[in-house]
């Protein structure tokens, strides 16, 4: 006891030297607590946790490298108003001491480096990719926020696409996708192979599968959160980058002392040359569409694909206790080409593009109270323009989505363990859907709106020991429309114990409004053949989820272990929403799904090794009470699914290595020796086969080095499919003259990218 009284006067003594030397003589400069912190988990081999905006103004003198982790912990809450708490063998947690309480919701890391560096398991039950401090996954080096998700257990791809994540067997249009709090209908450049969401502007990604907050509606599958930078920079910074799809640049402007601006562009470099990889991902899209075969008569030339994207956000610190922030998106894909007969060509195009804008104002009223106000509007078209030279036709489709969104909420801290969040939320969407065709003439344009009202309150808890982790609360939701009232409760409860485990709660209903539908798979070339529709509360229902999951953690000394147990149903989907193409392609009606799952990983740290491998389990079949099975697997059924990899990181250079495989997707197959009646395929029991397995290998590196003192470089190469193999990702048949042709749809082949940028 002794020891320690006199170890504790020993620390305030040391806190008063250097208060004195650095206010005084100013021998020793101050440091931001930031860049204390860095050098901290350097040298202690830590992490913290923090909200960058709480601690952003506060500097002090560097502690002594000669204090133990504790002695340091006691000296930096001795010379700030923040508390230190050692939550476990590497992690620090960074809270506001009670007297000087922070109005934002903390979310508190319970794993750090979940998978790798930069790669979090939160204490609400969600994940966070921090961009800032991002390792490196296989096969990415500019970071693809939609690619590094799928590094999650129980997040695949069916096709390898962005604009195709299944969430725990969900289907795309199932999934909430937010920028900055923007809904946003377009997920993907290259229709799909790369995110249409700049990596440089984009600061943090969370995933949700379960157990969401109140506040959002939508994705009844998951939801993918992306958020730009919330503080302000005070020295302007940027980057400029190029690889073998696109040249991109960012900038990070400081206006004034309370104001910065944030912009990045990029845009692909096909106008001026075409890459290996380009030319990878320009026949990975046009597979088995009009862009790649056409008819016999028919020859294709001139082909033509680009896209671009912008992003803004400006931030404005009003005072003290306001804050009004701007954001802005803009992107865009366009495919181009010729479509000629021996007297005449004409040009086909495809045209996809969206564009999104929000306001946040946010004011604190006392140390109890903070009011929040959100609107953003968010437009979403698909374009295209399909001439048809032999029968002298032009047949135009369009698919367009306007959507408008407003929300008031207000935080309430009853105390330092318990916060209340309540507010209302209303979202007006408008889908227009047309069909053209001027020989002979026809036109079908329609319009329809649905409107919703939603009132949401839940409680936030977390124990003085930070342990015990609880949201609860409730969702109300009217629609307008149907005069539909959805009640939609949501759980989240985390609690550590023995000190090194975790067991995790987690539960929500939630329903959607909106979903992708196929009418006929040559829709819109046959590229982007999905168009978004509205419920209309009868064969279009709202869809309707319920979600229920259990985990355990345990985390000591570099090794994580952690398994998820979990069971979803959703109701109210569509055969044309789920791309059937066998006997059930042209059948209209609706049903549900059920999964039952398990997600489980186990990562090593070891110095400047990182090792992880993950395995997901899933049970996901369709009921369709009015087809002739009314049960049988889903299409997005993977029942095996594995995930190998490993890292290693030094000061400058970074590799890495992974595989991928999983037992194949479903399909459904002729019925041998009887493959043909009455000039229909007659098919086996649907989705009764699979696909062979599906196997890929990924490498990666990236190494940083200086140009000035001022100015940095990366330079980085990945190869996507290293081994070259040849995975069916789809397969189908078609009856051509009494003849049944099957069409297999492949996977991307070997595809090497190499990057430089330069960071001033």
């Amino acid at each position: 006891m002794v020891k320690q009284i006199k170890r504790y006067i020993f620390i305030l003594l040391l806190s008063l030297i250097f208060s004195l030397e650095s206010s005084g003589q100013e021998t020793q400069k101050k440091l931001s607590l930031s860049e204390i912190i860095s050098a901290l988990e350097s040298q202690f081999k830590i992490r913290f946790n923090y909200a960058e905006d709480a601690i952003f103004e506060t500097e002090i003198a560097a502690p002594s490298k000669d204090l133990s982790l504790k002695e340091v912990l006691m000296y930096l809450e001795n010379q700030t108003n923040f508390e230190f708490i050692l939550a476990n063998d590497n992690m620090v947690l960074i809270i506001s001491k009670p007297n000087n309480l922070e109005l934002q919701k903390l979310s508190e890391v319970l794993v750090s480096g979940y998978i790798v560096k930069g790669i979090n398991k939160l204490s609400n039950g969600s994940f966070e990719i921090d961009i800032s401090d991002f390792d490196i996954l296989p096969g990415l080096i500019d970071t693809d926020v939609l690619q590094a998700v799928q590094s999650f257990p129980g997040i695949q791809s069916i096709d390898e696409t962005v604009s195709n994540i299944n969430i725990r067997g969900g289907a795309h249009d199932q999934n909430l996708i937010l920028w900055d709090n923007i809904k946003m209908y377009q997920s993907g450049h290259f229709f799909g192979l790369i995110s249409m969401f700049n990596p440089q502007i984009t600061q943090r990604v969370s995933l949700t599968k379960n157990g969401s907050s109140t506040e959002l509606t939508d994705g009844v599958s998951g939801t993918i959160s992306m958020e730009t930078e919330k503080d302000i920079n005070d020295k302007f910074k940027g980057s400029l980058g190029l690889n073998f799809i696109d040249a991109n640049g960012f900038a990070d402007i400081p206006l004034s002392d309370k104001s910065s601006l944030q912009v990045a562009a990029r845009k692909s470099i096909s106008d001026f040359t075409e890459t290996p990889t380009y030319n990878n991902y320009f026949e990975r899209i046009s597979q088995d569409t009009e862009v790649e075969n056409n008819t016999m008569n028919i020859a294709n030339s001139d082909k033509q694909f680009d896209f671009y994207d912008t992003s803004l956000r400006w931030i404005y610190k009003i005072n003290d206790k306001e804050e009004l922030r701007v954001n802005f998106i803009n992107t865009a894909n366009e495919l181009i080409f010729t479509e000629n007969t021996i007297d005449e060509s004409r040009n086909s195009s495809l045209k996809q593009n969206s564009i999104a804008g929000a306001v946040y104002y946010s004011k604190i009223w006392n140390s109890k109270w903070q009011t929040i106000f959100e609107g953003y509007e968010t437009d979403y078209k698909l374009r295209s323009n399909n001439a048809n030279i032999l029968d002298a036709q032009r047949f135009l489709q369009e698919n367009k989505v306007s959507e408008t969104s407003l929300k008031l909420k207000a935080k309430h801290n009853i105390n330092d363990k318990i916060q209340l969040l309540s507010g209302y939320h209303f979202v007006e969407t408008q889908v227009t859907n047309l069909d053209d065709v001027d020989n002979p003439l026809f036109r079908l344009l329609v319009s329809e709106v649905v409107r919703t009202h939603g009132v949401f309150s839940q409680i936030n808890f977390k124990s003085k020991d930070r342990n015990t982790n609880l949201s609860s609360g409730l969702r109300y939701n009217y629609i307008e429309k149907f005069s539909k009232h959805i009640l939609e409760p949501r759980l989240s409860f985390t609690h550590k114990f023995l000190q090194h485990f975790s067991v995790e709660v987690l539960g929500e209903f939630k329903h959607q409004n909106t979903s992708q539908i196929i009418n006929f798979q040559n829709d819109f070339l046959g590229i982007e053949k999905r168009r978004w529709q509205l419920s209309n509360d009868d064969d279009i229902p709202v869809i309707q989820s319920r979600q229920g999951s259990l985990g355990l953690s345990f985390n000591k000394s570099g090794w994580l272990l952690s398994a998820e147990g979990y069971y979803k149903k959703i109701k109210g989907i569509t055969t044309q929403s789920q791309g059937f193409q066998n006997q059930y392609e042209f059948i209209k009606t609706d049903g549900d799904y059920e999964i039952k799952g398990i997600d489980f990983i186990i990562r090593k740290q070891l110095r400047d090794f990182n090792t992880w491998l993950s395995y997901s389990y899933m049970d996901n079949n369709y009921s369709f009470e009015s087809l002739p099975e009314q049960t049988f697997p889903s299409n997005f059924d993977i029942t095996h699914a594995l995930t190998f990899g490993t890292n290693y990181t030094s000061e400058h250079l970074k590799l890495s290595l992974g595989l991928n495989w999983n037992s194949g997707r479903p399909k459904t197959i002729p019925e041998p020796g009887n493959e043909i009646i009455n000039n229909n395929i007659n098919y086996n029991p649907t989705n009764a086969e699979q696909l062979q397995d599906y196997l890929r290998v990924d490498v990666s590196a990236l190494y940083d080095f200086k140009l000035s003192k001022t100015t940095k470089a990366n330079l980085g190469i990945s190869v996507w499919n290293l081994l070259d193999k040849e995975n069916v990702i789809n397969n189908f048949y078609r009856l051509n003259d009494d003849a049944i042709n099957e069409i297999n749809q492949r996977s991307l082949r070997i595809t090497p990218n190499v990057i430089f940028r330069v960071n001033f």
